[in-house]
């Protein structure tokens, strides 16, 4: 059977998996999984209460932790986005850069991969749902000083970013593209869609940005990022999906 993998491109980790599959070739069944909503479209069927279609029953038989992405290869089923790019370097054999066989080299992807989850990626996370997700989705004003402080605590991500991983390299690791830089775009691309001037004062970012574009080619980047960079046309939610998100959303994004 094919690989299955259960995604929603809104999802900086989901971007990550989908772009690193179709860039090595690997075959997979897509089933969306679509958090703004219930029903139409992923096979999950309407949700009693609202909320997303991970939080449907039928979602949770594949991760009961019911997030994307998740993943099934036949009867085994693997959550969290790092446990499954990692599987997937191993079972498919891909070039050896994605994921370095030398120890120190390897240490380094595992080292980034390690420091983002509560770093960069909440940084990019709050900045979308703050400047974009609250008052177009959500129907929710962000109050000034919030927002400010949130795309303060960004650009103090930005500079780690940069400082400490980047440097002077091509790439984080060095002179070939990893699973540290795919899982870095794909979390930048939350305050891009959200119209943050991300690069302003970072070139090296810039210029490491277009490079990591490049590699994974121009179509693959534009289709795999054409839904976060839209986000801001997503229409509002319902009363009843706007009740069963906030609380959920507020765990997330604090």
């Amino acid at each position: 059977m094919v690989l299955e993998l259960y995604l929603d491109l809104l999802s900086e980790p989901c971007r990550a998996i989908y772009i690193f599959a179709k860039k090595n070739g690997i075959p997979f069944q897509m089933h969306t999984v679509d958090l703004r909503k219930g029903g139409q479209g992923s096979g999950f069927g309407e949700l009693r209460d609202g909320g997303g279609e991970h939080l449907s029953d039928a979602f949770a038989q594949v991760n009961p932790m019911k997030k994307v992405p998740a993943m099934k290869d036949n009867d085994f089923t693997l959550s969290e986005s790092v446990a499954i790019l990692l599987y997937l370097t191993h079972k498919y054999k891909v070039p050896d850069h994605w994921y370095p066989q030398d120890l120190q080299a390897r240490a380094r992807v595992d080292e980034y991969l390690a420091w983002q989850h509560t770093t960069l990626r909440r940084s990019c996370l709050r900045a979308l749902w703050h400047k974009v997700m609250f008052p177009v989705f959500l129907g929710e004003q962000v109050p000034s000083e919030m927002l400010a402080a949130t795309l303060a605590e960004l650009d103090v991500n930005l500079r780690v970013l940069e400082d400490k991983f980047l440097q002077d390299k091509a790439f984080l690791v060095g002179p070939h593209i990893s699973l540290a830089d795919l899982v870095a775009i794909t979390e930048l691309m939350h305050p891009i869609g959200g119209g943050c001037p991300v690069f302003e004062g970072h070139p090296k970012l810039a210029a490491w940005y277009h490079r990591v574009e490049a590699v994974v080619g121009k179509e693959l980047f534009r289709e795999a990022n054409e839904v976060i960079l839209k986000a801001k046309d997503s229409p509002p939610a319902s009363l009843v999906i706007k009740q069963k998100l906030m609380p959920r959303v507020l765990t997330m994004i604090h």
